[in-house]
């Protein structure tokens, strides 16, 4: 016997402040490319019952929410953290500077941050709350995770060109076999993070 579930709709936001910003970054734990955050203050009309975390929805509905989130939203930013930056202030801090970064370009007022996870660099003197799993939470959040994932996608797919062997256009940066393979074969290139462990037993690397 089956049950049909109920999807739950999320929240549009935490607080009832008018330019509350929901906050998500994508490329954490890859080996290569940037770490890509993004900010979404979606507005008081801003309605839609499809959004959720980036990680639920397909690679097409992914792109048809972007387009929709840029259009409808009240105000967005995406903000960028480069491998090199990576390697000199770690990953948490670069994940968290990359939201800061977004945030920076909103061209409004800042009363709310609500971000996805569990910690966070303040901003100023702005209020934030972090939610554990955010994404699944709250409309703002998952917009920002959407934004953020298929920004990075597409810088991932656009540098795969430079460096076909890794295969960034489908494992987008992360730590498969097959990317692993490719380290060990050809070594690493500008796009990795040094820092970061790119094979399991750290053979020396042709850098």
């Amino acid at each position: 016997m089956f049950i049909l579930l109920e999807k739950i709709a999320l929240e549009k936001v935490l607080t009832n402040f008018k330019y509350e910003i929901g906050c998500d970054e994508a490329g954490r734990g890859c080996l290569s490319g940037p770490v890509v955050a993004a900010a979404v203050i979606l507005g008081e009309n801003f309605e839609n019952d499809i959004i959720n975390d980036s990680k639920q929805l397909s690679e097409k509905k992914r792109k048809s929410l972007r387009s929709f989130i840029e259009t409808h939203a009240k105000f967005w930013a995406i903000g960028i953290v480069w491998p090199s930056e990576i390697d000199k202030i770690n990953i948490l801090n670069a994940s968290f500077l990359a939201m800061h970064r977004a945030i920076d370009q909103l061209d409004c007022p800042k009363e709310m941050i609500i971000v996805d996870g569990n910690r966070f660099n303040p901003y100023h003197d702005i209020p934030h709350q972090c939610i554990v799993k955010g994404d699944s939470k709250y409309m703002n959040i998952a917009a920002a995770s959407i934004l953020a994932k298929t920004y990075r996608d597409e810088y991932m797919e656009k540098i795969h060109d430079e460096f076909p062997m890794y295969d960034w256009k489908q494992n987008k940066g992360y730590p498969t076999k097959a990317h692993r393979s490719a380290i060990k074969e050809y070594g690493a290139t500008p796009y990795h993070r040094m820092s970061f462990r790119l094979l399991p037993e750290q053979l020396n690397l042709d850098l």
